[in-house]
C-alpha cells in the first residue's frame, strides 16, 4: 500500500526486486498516491490490479489475493495518524484499518519530515501501531536522498524487513 511521498515515484526500482525474490506484488494507493503514478504501468508490472477505490458490489472484477504480508511503503505523516486513530476515509486506510485485525504481519516505512515526527500525535500514532504489532521502520535509517534531491528509499532495507516479518511470523 502506498501513500503520496516523494518515494512512491520510484515504485519502479522496488517492485522488480519484490518479484525477483517471489514475491506476488499488488499495489492498493490512496487516491493522492494514484495521482503520482502511472497505475496502468503499476498493474502491467505486477500482473495485479492497482487498486485505489473499493470495488462496487456485484463487480466481477477479481479480489485481491490474500496477503502473506503488508508493506505500507512510503507511509506519509497523514495516513499514519488516521491508520492509528482508526480512520477508514480511503481504501487504502480501509483495508490498513482491516488487517490490524488479522494475523497477516505488516511492515510500514514512514517517510515523514523530522519536524512533522516531532508533533505529538505522531508519537501516539507510532505507540498505537506499534502496540498492535506493526512493524514501524525507522525513517532516518531508510531515507535516501536521490540525485533530483527527493526522499527515496533504500530498498533493500525495506525488502529485508519484509523477509524478517515473514520469517518471525512463521516462528511464532
Amino acid at each position: 500500500m502506498v501513500s503520496a511521498a516523494p518515494p512512491v515515484l520510484r515504485l519502479e526500482e522496488f517492485i522488480p526486486r519484490l518479484s525477483a525474490d517471489g514475491w506476488t506484488v499488488c499495489v492498493i494507493a490512496t487516491p493522492t498516491a494514484a495521482s503520482w503514478v502511472d497505475l496502468d504501468a503499476l498493474a502491467a508490472e505486477t500482473g495485479c490490479v492497482t487498486r485505489v477505490h473499493p470495488r462496487p458490489p456485484r463487480q466481477k472484477e477479481k479480489s485481491l489475493p490474500r496477503a502473506d504480508v503488508i508493506l505500507a511503503a512510503p507511509l506519509t505523516f497523514n495516513s499514519v495518524n488516521k491508520w492509528a486513530a482508526g480512520i477508514s476515509d480511503t481504501f487504502a486506510l480501509g483495508v490498513f484499518n482491516e488487517m490490524l485485525g488479522t494475523e497477516v504481519p505488516i511492515v510500514a516505512a514512514p517517510c515523514i519530515k523530522p519536524a512533522l515526527r516531532r508533533h505529538p500525535a505522531y508519537a501516539d500514532s507510532i505507540a498505537r501501531l506499534t502496540k498492535a504489532g506493526v512493524t514501524l521502520l525507522d525513517p532516518d535509517t531508510i531515507t535516501t536522498r536521490a540525485e533530483d534531491g527527493l526522499a527515496n528509499f533504500d530498498w533493500s532495507y525495506v525488502v529485508s524487513a519484509l523477509h524478517s516479518a515473514v520469517t518471525s511470523d512463521v516462528d511464532r
